[in-house]
């Protein structure tokens, strides 16, 4: 005959169940109830990101008997019901920092206020030992503030605190002192404690508390309901440091023993300081023993404390700065503050922009000039300045129009050579067509490079007018799909018509594996903050600022979703947060997603890296880009961290933090487009598109053109 389980009205210890007969004993009692979903936390575990360690995916799982409740729960192992349990809390507690914060023994004095702390530490995992100390037993006055039930009334406050945390997380090491502090058992309550938290109404224990909190050079943490009050007394830093930071003079805990709520009353009115107390707290004061029996409390004002303690907590577990002292969170100062949140300057994804090019002048040499001011240089920066006469165009470099990307302006001198083939179609297309030289009067003075104006022509290049007119950056996604026949060589003989070379990758494996490292690259110029505040700089937002430089968001053609997105991207503290954590993969989504879309990578190199190797570079490019929209494709240039990059030094002044990182970026970037020891000029993604939806616009020709 099976006898049923008979309970302990006192019983608070979770005991795990080892024994293959003690759990078919239990389970086989009718009054016992059994909790098995550990089908749903495996598969839970199973999906959660990152993929758990090893260890959390093979460890046995394990069955709980909770005595009070006369149940049995079925749950995973200690590494995996972590993971799980926990796995909300990253990243305001990263998965380093809560198993630091995991290592922590705290200990609660007093359990009305202290037993939400407690409750809240176990909840974000803040501790591997909680200790409660508490003689008193939940009375229905304490229901408004205590977080227990009335099936608790009559419970000693400790093991009712106890019960509540072991039904969380019954891997955390629960010991209570049901006959509270005293003097003489406060050295042995805190003996291997790490933090000690109090929340005590005898203001004997309240001393007697922090003489030994000082005694074994711990930090004291105390919350005060009203305003919010937080006390931090660090006896681990100063143990000469005077108690209750010296409100309360040179009191000794006996002179408090065994004082009545009303004899309280002027040591708390010391302590809480009578000019900070809230006004209905100090009024409430005076009416102890009179119209009230004790000082209020209300159970929110305890919970706000509870979350401030935990914050405090963390700081203190994760050894950050938190000195002795005070501070208030009053929440009612703060209700009294609302204010209308200003509207922000948000972007109209519908709102017109435009598409078209802008209109060629029918004069030649002013349709020369305005061919150069079309071509593309990174982030639309516009890095030129051009000087025009009836003889010759030169195009000179504008140090102020760069970033650090553009490491040691070879990005600048690639632009400068688009705009050098522009100019040269639109001559050739005007019949005034001379020679172009680049630096003619040597690198350190004069322009980057000269078109002569003359009265030749070429008919290939002047069949490019119109193409190199429209040319157009297109960022829209794209679905895969084959390039067309013959494309990668009509690219390769583009590219050499100007002396350079053409790599188009179009193995599927190699361009996920690109996507990976563009989004990689995406990441770490995201993270560093100097290339981080150069990008958003970069970025322009019509209605609030100039577009006719920078990049127009509305071209990065981003649907609402990400555009909310970028807008948290622009802050630098995330940032901060996110490099801090080795963090922010989603950061090169954008990217990534659009690599792993398109049909092809292509890569147009040179063989040398000095500046005239690569204003040749920027001819390459452009006649490229317009063939390859000849081609029926669309074109958006991805231009990854490393790109200008040829020396230690570069990888250095780019970003110190990681350039090792960039360094094997640019290795891996090699081996997968198979470039070889060859000098990048450009890098883009080319597939399938439709219609941009807004076109980059350019600075007006008064900002740029000189006319001599």
């Amino acid at each position: 005959m099976t006898t049923q389980f008979a309970p302990d009205p006192h019983s608070w210890h979770v005991t795990l169940v080892e024994s293959s007969d003690e759990l078919d004993r239990l389970k086989n009692d009718p009054g016992i109830d059994v909790i098995d979903r550990l089908d749903q936390q495996w598969r839970d575990l199973q999906h959660t990101l990152p993929a758990p360690p090893e260890a959390a995916l093979t460890e046995p799982s394990r069955w709980y008997f909770y005595p009070w409740r006369r149940t049995i729960v079925h749950l995973l192992g200690p590494i995996g019901f972590q993971t799980l349990r926990s796995d909300r809390n990253r990243n305001k507690i990263t998965a380093e920092e809560q198993q630091r914060l995991r290592r922590l023994s705290i200990g609660v004095v007093g359990l009305s206020v202290g037993h939400a702390i407690a409750h809240t530490l176990a909840l974000e995992g803040l501790c591997r030992e909680i200790r409660l100390a508490d003689f008193d037993e939940i009375e229905l006055s304490n229901l408004n503030r205590i977080p227990g039930t009335v099936f608790d009334l009559g419970v000693n406050k400790a093991i009712v605190a106890a019960r509540r945390i072991a039904e969380i997380d019954p891997y955390i090491d629960v010991h209570i002192e049901p006959s509270g502090l005293s003097i003489e058992t406060a050295d042995r309550f805190m003996d291997g404690l790490d933090i000690v938290i109090e929340e005590c109404d005898s203001f004997d224990v309240k001393l007697a508390t922090r003489e030994a909190a000082r005694r074994h050079r711990l930090p004291l943490v105390m919350e005060t309901s009203d305003r919010g009050l937080l006390d931090v007394e660090r006896y681990d830093l100063e143990p000469e440091r005077p108690l209750f930071h010296g409100l309360l003079g040179d009191t000794k805990p006996a002179e408090l023993m065994g004082l009545s709520t009303h004899d309280k009353v002027p040591y708390i009115l010391r302590v809480l300081e009578p000019r900070e107390l809230s006004a209905m707290m100090a009024a409430s004061m005076t009416e102890v023993d009179e119209t009230l029996s004790t000082w209020p409390q209300l159970g929110g004002d305890i919970n706000l404390g509870a979350a401030t303690v935990a914050a405090a907590v963390r700081k203190l577990g994760l050894g950050q700065h938190v000195p002795s002292g005070r501070v208030r969170i009053d929440l009612g100062e703060h209700l009294d503050a609302l204010t209308q949140p200003p509207v922000p300057a948000t972007l109209d994804v519908g709102e017109q922009a435009p598409t078209d090019p802008e209109p060629a002048p029918d004069e030649p040499r002013q349709a020369v000039v305005h061919a150069a001011r079309l071509a593309p240089s990174g982030g639309n920066t516009q890095p030129w300045i051009f000087a025009a006469d009836d003889d010759a165009l030169d195009i000179h470099l504008d140090p102020a129009q760069t970033s650090t990307l553009d490491v040691a302006f070879r990005g600048s001198y690639v632009a400068i050579g688009a705009a050098l083939f522009n100019a040269r179609v639109a001559a050739a297309r005007h019949g005034i067509l001379g020679g172009a030289e680049i630096f003619p009067r040597g690198l350190d003075q004069g322009p980057v490079a000269t078109l002569r104006f003359t009265d030749g022509s070429d008919p290939e290049l002047a069949s490019l007018y119109e193409p190199m007119l429209s040319r157009v950056s297109n960022r829209r996604l794209t679905e895969y799909r084959p390039l067309p026949h013959g494309a990668p060589q009509a690219l390769a003989d583009a590219a050499r018509a100007e002396g350079a070379h053409a790599h188009v990758v179009t193995d599927r494996e190699r361009l996920r594996d690109l996507a990976e490292l563009f989004g990689e690259s995406d990441r770490l110029r995201y993270l560093t903050p100097h290339l981080h505040e150069e990008l958003m700089r970069e970025l322009r937002w019509p209605g609030s600022e100039s577009v006719d430089w920078g990049l127009d968001v509305r071209t990065l053609e981003l649907d609402p979703s990400d555009l909310a997105k970028l807008d948290v991207a622009q802050r630098a503290d995330v940032m901060s947060v996110l490099a801090e954590q080795d963090l922010g993969r989603a950061l090169g989504e954008s990217t990534r997603d659009r690599l792993l879309g398109s049909s092809a990578l292509l890569v147009v190199t040179i063989n040398d890296a000095d500046p005239g190797a690569y204003v040749r570079g920027g001819q390459a490019v452009e006649r490229t880009w317009i063939q390859a929209e000849q081609l029926g494709l669309s074109v958006q240039v991805i231009s990854p961290l490393f790109i200008y990059a040829v020396s230690d030094h570069d990888y250095e002044e780019l970003s110190a933090r990681y350039r090792d990182q960039l360094r094997e970026l640019r290795e891996k970037f090699d081996h997968l487009t198979g470039i070889d020891d060859q000098t990048i000029a450009i890098t883009m993604r080319i597939g399938y598109a439709p219609g941009i939806s807004a076109r980059s616009q350019r600075l007006p020709a008064e900002r740029t053109v000189r006319i001599r």
